[in-house]
């Protein structure tokens, strides 16, 4: 089931999502920004604007992910105009950032995340990680640029993606009890 702003709501009081914007955000200080916050029936989360990095072709390289090597991704800096904050993701190429809000997810919620149609519309693909039942801290978001000869703007400070679905409790322990990787936090 999708929950309703109603639910996030109460569940973001309860403190599942930090910090919480309750209202539908399209305009910060008469300047048009991606839409973040909370909407009828998801939350739209932001990219923190600390780090977001793009893999770099190193030749003779192969990523492993069972070996990955953090020499295979590049810091990007941040830019800014009056459309905002942005980071620049070029041509075929794939960025890693970081969730703005931290999630602390209940027992009976599976963080799904669909990339923004105003991300979808220039060619870039958010693929996320799904964020487990009991999962806590910052998504990692993914970026993909799929457009063969432009480079894309990625704006910081403003919505990426949407989440939050319910089910029935799940027989296995939450995420946390499994020793994953719970905390994935914005680097300074």
């Amino acid at each position: 089931m999708i929950k309703n702003d109603t639910w996030i709501t109460h569940a973001a009081r309860e403190g599942m999502i930090t910090p919480f914007e309750p209202s539908h955000v399209s305009k910060v200080d008469d300047r048009k920004v991606l839409s973040f916050g909370l909407s009828s029936y998801g939350y739209d989360i932001r990219l923190s604007p600390r780090d977001f990095r793009i893999f770099r072709h190193i030749p003779g390289t192969v990523i492993n992910p069972k070996a990955f090597n953090p020499d295979n991704l590049e810091q990007e800096s941040l830019h800014s105009d009056d459309y905002g904050d942005y980071f620049i993701l070029p041509a075929h190429s794939y960025g890693l950032g970081v969730a703005l809000e931290a999630l602390k997810v209940p027992s009976n919620i599976s963080v799904l995340c669909i990339g923004k149609s105003t991300y979808a519309r220039i060619g870039c693909i958010a693929n996320l990680p799904p964020a487990e039942a009991g999962w806590e801290g910052h998504l990692t978001l993914e970026i993909s640029n799929a457009l063969p000869h432009a480079d894309c703007r990625i704006y910081a400070n403003e919505g990426t993606v949407q989440p939050f679905f319910e089910g029935e409790t799940c027989a296995p322990p939450p995420y946390a009890n499994r020793h994953g990787n719970i905390n994935t936090k914005p680097r300074k």
